[in-house]
């Protein structure tokens, strides 16, 4: 097994004043880097949209599936490609754009379409009489969402919302064609430069696994906590 592994590979130096375990914990910073940007970026986008998917003037809600359609249609790594290499050409001024910012709000626009479907599924799968309750109440549209569909609604799609979070690490994976400087490319390059390929892998296989397992118990711990008693699998 000592002859197999040569785990020591992480302790020599790449030749550029840093070891490959420095490397390496410095791609997994870029990638959560990236994942947490572009999660914000979705986060606030795809609730929006979801809301405005919900309203009663069809235009905006014409609007707002458009938005869906387009960007939860098109692979990610296309969108990436007409951030990086298309619409810099288009607009002089976002050629000199890092190409990092260019691919979270790539990641974030594809990610804020498919929360704005949740957002959307979530709204619509409470009575209508929460929406009617708080209109004869005398609460305008804003207050309605905001106190009361959206806590609720929130609750119902905490777990794909989970599940979206650890996409969007494992997503940030392509960010390798534009040359951020994250896991991916790392193991790309590293494994090219050492020709250790397995401990390489299996180095960066183990941070991706460690981050998506800690949003998982994360939410977990959160959904746990805001849950109602007796509804949404509430304990009674």
């Amino acid at each position: 097994m000592s002859t197999f592994f040569d785990w020591q590979i992480f302790f020599k130096d790449t030749g550029a004043g840093q070891t490959y375990l420095q490397w390496l914990l410095n791609a997994w910073a870029w990638t959560l880097l990236v994942s947490i940007c572009a999660w914000i970026i979705a986060l606030i986008l795809g609730v929006s949209v979801g809301i405005i998917r919900t309203l009663q003037n069809q235009f905006i809600v014409f609007l707002g599936n458009a938005w869906a359609e387009v960007f939860r249609n098109i692979p990610l790594i296309i969108q990436i490609f007409i951030w990086y290499h298309v619409i810099p050409s288009l607009f002089i001024t976002l050629r000199h754009v890092p190409s990092f910012i260019l691919v979270v709000v790539a990641l974030g626009l594809f990610t804020s379409a498919r929360i704005s479907e949740q957002v959307k599924a979530g709204i619509e799968s409470l009575p209508k009489g929460q929406r009617q309750a708080a209109m004869a109440l005398g609460f305008s549209n804003f207050q309605t969402y905001r106190y009361i569909l959206l806590p609720l609604a929130f609750r119902i799609i905490l777990p794909p919302l989970t599940s979206e979070s650890m996409n969007i690490i494992k997503n940030s994976s392509v960010a390798f064609a534009v040359s951020v400087s994250e896991l991916t490319m790392f193991a790309l390059q590293a494994g090219e430069e050492t020709s250790r390929n397995i401990e390489i892998f299996l180095a960066t296989t183990c941070l991706y696994f460690v981050s998506t397992l800690f949003v998982n118990q994360l939410s977990q711990f959160l959904e746990r906590r805001v849950k109602i008693p007796g509804t949404f699998g509430g304990d009674k």
